[in-house]
């Protein structure tokens, strides 16, 4: 008889440390589940906070910081740190490690209150060796407003200062070339000849659908600017952010006369006038950070077009 009790009361005490053993490990499972959600979401926004800040790079560290900073006070907080190296240019290259406390639920019955998860991201801005999304409309690299400063070896423009483009007409004259100027191109190199104005109206209201390199481009007739399309399709861009080619000489005379691109800028259009040869846009050069191909050297990052990558 006390044999059988003594059964019993073996069996009780093993029953009870079974039942803790059992709901320790479900405790377990449970907090640790919590703990990688926690810990996706920690690197979710670590590599959304680097994006965010990339933008604005290179060079400008203290708005990058500022932007990240931001970013992660809305979107859930957390101990981060900021870091900047240099790859292709200076400070074009940011380093976020995001800490947060993953709390626990079950596992306090264990004195574990909470744990830290931790991420890691690194975000670039880099140059761009092809552009999607281009208006068909160029400007000269000379122009002075694209020029008011050099940071890396590279051309700065006096961003957000009004700024005139007129028109070249190279119809009347073929040799003209002045800083300054802008004319119009075919974005088509698969399609040549005389481009319509339709056309170029669809390219300024949604962009060149496919990528753009650089090189030699046709010239398209500077009469399309006076076009009832070409004009309504710009006035209705106002006031976005186009992308503008920019050119360093123009071969050719004429209807035969090509452009050669050699980067891109961006350009928000405020004002405009259709009158003729006399014809201009007014507007500012804008930094953005825009969709295409992108640099793997960085020796395109110029005129304030990058675009952002997330490396690791």
């Amino acid at each position: 008889m006390n044999h059988r009790r003594n059964e019993r009361g073996q069996a009780a005490v093993l029953s009870v440390v079974f039942m803790v053993a059992l709901l320790g490990a479900m405790a377990m499972v449970l907090d640790v589940g919590s703990w990688f959600r926690e810990k996706r979401a920690t690197q979710a926004a670590a590599d959304a906070a680097a994006l965010a800040a990339a933008q604005e790079l290179p060079g400008n560290t203290g708005s990058a910081r500022a932007v990240g900073n931001s970013y992660l006070a809305k979107n859930g907080g957390g101990n981060i740190t900021m870091t900047f190296s240099s790859q292709n240019v200076t400070d074009d290259t940011i380093a976020v490690t995001l800490t947060r406390e993953a709390p626990s639920y079950f596992a306090k019955l264990f004195d574990i209150d909470s744990v830290n998860v931790n991420a890691h991201a690194k975000a670039r801005a880099v140059g761009l060796d092809e552009a999607l999304g281009v208006a068909p409309i160029v400007v000269n690299v000379m122009h002075p407003m694209l020029n008011c400063s050099v940071a890396n070896g590279k051309p700065v423009p006096c961003f957000g200062t009004p700024t005139r483009l007129d028109l070249i007409n190279l119809k009347e004259n073929g040799s003209r070339d002045a800083a300054g100027s802008f004319g119009l191109i075919n974005l088509d190199r698969a399609n040549g000849g005389n481009i319509g104005a339709s056309i170029l109206a669809g390219w300024v209201s949604k962009g060149f659908d496919q990528y753009m390199p650089l090189g030699l481009y046709d010239a398209a007739p500077s009469a399309n600017f006076n076009n009832s399309q070409f004009l309504e399709a710009l006035f209705k861009k106002m006031p976005e952010v186009l992308l503008f080619p920019i050119y360093k000489s123009i071969l050719g005379t004429g209807s035969n006369a090509q452009y050669d691109i050699v980067g891109w800028v961006g350009f928000r259009v405020s004002s405009f006038d259709p009158t003729g040869s006399n014809s201009f846009v007014e507007g500012s050069f804008v930094s953005v950070v825009w969709d295409g191909v992108r640099s793997k050297t960085g020796s395109n990052m110029n005129y304030g077009v990058r675009a952002i990558q997330l490396i690791e």
